[in-house]
């Protein structure tokens, strides 16, 4: 890294990470991770590992998107939600509150997960 290399801790116990604010929202996301410019993450929400955020996906609050998960259509991700993993939150699927979504988990349609529901897939 040089010295014009801006970098966050996402608190994933692997320290300060390269990265960046998105243009749609300002929330941190990891360089090693990819959201489009058409979704939305909120001054407070984090994307990080090699996650994925496409389409009008919003992600916001404090709500975490990490590992290799992806959220796309026009799903919404907030609160203190976290999906992980392989997990994918897709079409107008939400995820909110203290909600955890990890594994091979798939939450889609219009599908509501939230406080502390877990959906978690098992591999095989």
């Amino acid at each position: 890294m040089n010295d014009n290399t801006v970098t966050y801790d996402f608190g994933d116990g692997k320290g300060p990470t390269p990265a960046h604010q998105h243009p749609n929202g300002g929330g941190w996301v990891a360089n090693t991770a990819s959201v489009e410019a058409t979704a939305f993450v909120g001054p407070d929400a984090t994307v990080f590992g090699s996650a994925t955020v496409s389409g009008t996906a919003t992600v916001f609050d404090r709500a975490r998107i990490s590992g290799s998960a992806r959220v796309s259509g026009s799903a919404l991700v907030s609160g203190s939600a976290w999906v992980y993993g392989e997990a994918w939150v897709f079409g107008s699927a939400t995820v909110f509150g203290l909600a955890r979504v990890s594994g091979l988990a798939r939450v889609s349609g219009e599908a509501w997960v939230s406080n502390e529901a877990l959906s978690e897939g098992t591999r095989t």
